[in-house]
């Protein structure tokens, strides 16, 4: 499809399901398999450990604020050259971070982007820029900005981070494309479809809630909506996968599944999220939501926070949004409403199982070469 290599880099490995939550490694074998890509870019950050605490070391004496080594252009420098490219070969790298590879790029490097949030978004609504001093803050999105203009594309995993790349960076729309990902799991383990079944039981209610960072994506709020439900006599479950179960609280409606590393026990995982009635996201801030497109692979409905690119992951029909602001008891009525009415539960469900195929990295490859071939662009 391409006449120079295409490679995919991430801060990683790609060829490492666990690298940033499984996106490149799914990405890359999606790709691989449809000629889009021609392989990866391994990268060792673990390599750079040392340095990595030399650095904040230096911070500290200067009485500075430690943190934020891996957009300095000493750490990226130092991580892309472990890739050996050649200047003088032409190759095509679709970057997973915004400022790899360091510029600037010799003349026969193409570049793209797959990003699912700019370096502004994740400083300001994901609080990472408070734990970076300001000097290495202005200076990576000064970086930033000109990768992004050079760049022959900016795809990103949502409107909410296109939107960004045009409104507060002034990159042409023209340049910038939203395409989904998918799911990241793993075809081989998805059950064949199969006739429709009963209206399932929804008693105990099973809210599934998958993510490690249980305070930003607010595990507490579902809690606080089951408590509502048990007043209201209806039994109910959340299930919790993905914290370590001894860092989570204690609950009497909570039920610990723990971290399953897809690596070994990517079955398992699916067996799981399809016990569920409901995924959950009800996140404070969040880029899109790759739990969101795992339970709707699964043919599980979904219920979320309507904030940054969580929207992108939903179909009208297959999900509910709720502003991020909605006490307790509004969740719980819709609910609570579907444990009444079996029925209108069954009819959603057989909904989502119907779009499946949508969330897959199959459909997401598809957009790709649509718009590398000038067919199809997603613009912002």
């Amino acid at each position: 499809m391409s006449e120079i290599p295409r490679v995919l880099a991430v801060i990683g490995d790609p060829n490492q399901i666990n690298t940033w939550s499984g996106t490149p490694y799914f990405f890359l074998k999606a790709g691989t398999q449809q000629g889009f890509l021609s392989g990866c870019l391994p990268l060792r950050p673990e390599g750079l450990r040392h340095r990595r605490l030399v650095w904040n070391l230096v911070r500290v004496l200067l009485c500075s604020r430690p943190g934020g080594f891996q957009y300095t252009e000493a750490f990226l420098r130092r991580l892309f050259g472990q890739a050996h490219l050649r200047d003088k070969e032409p190759v095509e790298i679709i970057s997973h971070f915004p400022l790899l590879p360091p510029r600037p790029w010799p003349p026969g490097w193409r570049v793209s982007y797959y990003i699912d949030a700019t370096l502004r978004q994740n400083f300001i609504e994901y609080g990472v820029g408070d734990r970076i001093n300001a000097k290495t803050r202005e200076d990576a999105l000064r970086r930033e900005l000109e990768h992004y203009l050079a760049a022959e594309r900016i795809v990103c995993m949502s409107r909410w981070a296109a939107n960004s790349v045009v409104e507060s960076y002034g990159v042409p729309s023209s340049k910038v494309h939203v395409i989904l990902p998918g799911a990241n799991l793993h075809d081989r383990d998805l059950p064949p479809p199969g006739p429709d079944a009963e209206p399932p039981r929804l008693n105990p209610l099973r809210l599934g809630f998958i993510g490690k960072d249980w305070r930003r994506k607010r595990l507490p709020f579902l809690l606080k909506v089951a408590e509502e439900l048990e007043r209201r006599g209806v039994g109910v479950r959340v299930v919790a996968l993905g914290p370590r179960r001894e860092d989570l609280p204690s609950h009497p409606l909570l039920e610990k599944a723990g971290f399953i590393d897809k690596r070994h026990d990517s079955w398992r995982f699916v067996q799981l999220v399809r016990s569920f009635h409901f995924g959950c996201l009800f996140s404070s801030a969040e880029a899109y939501g790759v739990a969101n497109l795992e339970c709707l692979r699964l043919g599980v409905p979904v219920l979320a926070s309507r904030v940054g690119g969580i929207p992108d992951t939903v179909r009208d029909g297959l999900a509910y949004l709720f502003d991020p602001n909605c006490p307790p008891h509004e969740v719980a009525d819709l609910l609570q409403f579907f444990v009444r009415d079996r029925v209108a539960y069954h009819d959603l469900q057989q909904r989502v199982i119907r779009c499946a195929d949508e969330f897959s990295w199959l459909r997401t490859v598809e957009k790709f070469v649509s718009v590398w071939d000038g067919r199809g662009a997603l613009a912002a």
